[in-house]
């Protein structure tokens, strides 16, 4: 098969013939259509994210495509099906030993896992863990770029579910003008938020947003001076705060954390998913008197997927809301790069390796 590898940290994707992968007791092969990039792959490949990946490898995590050949133990899955394929393996006897297929693994222990499943999607077939593995029912092949869009929706949804987020409440999205934070306003509002506050520094962005996703949606521009944030915040709750999803990013400082936890009314619920480096400095009293509910969440549940697939189904959700550019897979890194130059809420950039060269 032909695939997209990551030879070493530094070096472009080069397009390179790779064994076919087999499927055994607990995986599936892929035909891989369509996979996501991230915008900020780049800086995965030129090592500077410092994410543990052994190379060379083909990178790419999560993908949509067709089954090849299920293993022995599937028992629904055939071949042809439409399928999502959800990188996020976690070890059988030891759940916290995860990796992100085609991406990182998290620690030591789960280094056999990778080397397991090794390769990710930028590459014309995948080998991938039977678990991780849901149909999607048929679709149109031109749209499955667009069903990548199931990977920038199911972080956000996995951190609304943490937060136990119920119909008519209010949800500030801190973070809002970024493609987690702003699939997040989506999700929030096809799972009932009355209310969801657009937090963020990009003020087009976070207009656009308002736009797009109508008057449920309030947007506030961030300043950096906390009081004046948190008062901008409740200002545009016009009420209280009931659950905080955070997806500020590597750069952001714990004031603005801060603005949005102190934001939070009694009974309130606060997760965390961003990637801010600094430490935060916690009201106590605020916490404990107003029964705060503070924690961390990575990813999702596995059973968030069949979920969010029968929302977009719905059309509680509606993919065409994102801005879709795809490349074939000898422009892999043509694809990188626009990923890089194009993150926002609506910006998907998608490789498709069943279209393997431009001509």
């Amino acid at each position: 098969m032909k695939a997209a590898v990551l030879n070493a940290f530094g070096e472009p994707l080069a397009i390179q013939t790779l064994p076919d992968p087999t499927p055994g007791a607990g995986s599936v092969v892929v035909d891989v259509a369509a996979a996501g990039v991230t915008s900020y792959a780049a800086n995965v490949f030129n090592g500077s994210r410092s994410y543990r990946l052994e190379l060379p490898a083909a990178p790419g995590p999560g993908c949509i495509g067709r089954v090849r050949e299920a293993g022995p133990d599937a028992t629904q899955l055939k071949a042809g099906d439409w399928v999502f394929c959800e990188p996020t393996i976690r070890s059988r006897d030891e759940p916290s030993d995860t990796i992100l297929q085609g991406w990182t693994y998290r620690t030591d222990a789960a280094l056999p896992l990778h080397r397991l499943y090794h390769h990710g999607a930028y590459a014309e077939q995948m080998l991938a863990a039977t678990e991780n593995i849901t149909r999607l029912g048929d679709i149109d092949p031109a749209d499955a770029g667009r069903w990548c869009a199931l990977s920038r929706l199911l972080v956000p949804y996995g951190g609304l579910l943490a937060g136990d987020l119920r119909a008519g409440e209010t949800v500030l999205v801190s973070g809002a003008t970024g493609g987690f934070g702003g699939a997040g306003v989506a999700v929030a509002l096809a799972m009932g938020a009355a209310k969801v506050v657009a937090s963020g520094r990009n003020e087009r962005t976070l207009d656009d947003l308002v736009r797009r996703l109508g008057p449920r949606v309030r947007a506030v521009a961030m300043t950096g001076v906390e009081a004046d944030d948190r008062r901008r915040i409740l200002e545009a709750a016009a009420g209280r705060i009931d659950l905080v999803l955070d997806f500020l990013p590597r750069e952001a400082s714990a004031a603005q954390v801060q603005a949005a936890i102190l934001a939070v009314g009694q009974g309130g619920r606060i997760v965390l998913m961003g990637g801010v480096r600094s430490d935060l400095a916690l009201n106590y009293n605020v916490l404990m008197h107003r029964e705060i509910t503070l924690r961390g969440a990575w990813m999702y549940p596995r059973d968030a997927i069949p979920r969010m697939v029968r929302m977009v189904r719905a059309g509680l959700i509606d993919l065409a809301h994102f801005e879709l550019t795809e490349f074939p897979m000898d422009q892999a890194n043509a694809a990188v790069a626009h990923a890089a130059a194009n993150a926002g809420p609506r910006q998907l950039t998608v490789l498709r390796p069943d279209r393997g060269a431009t001509g």
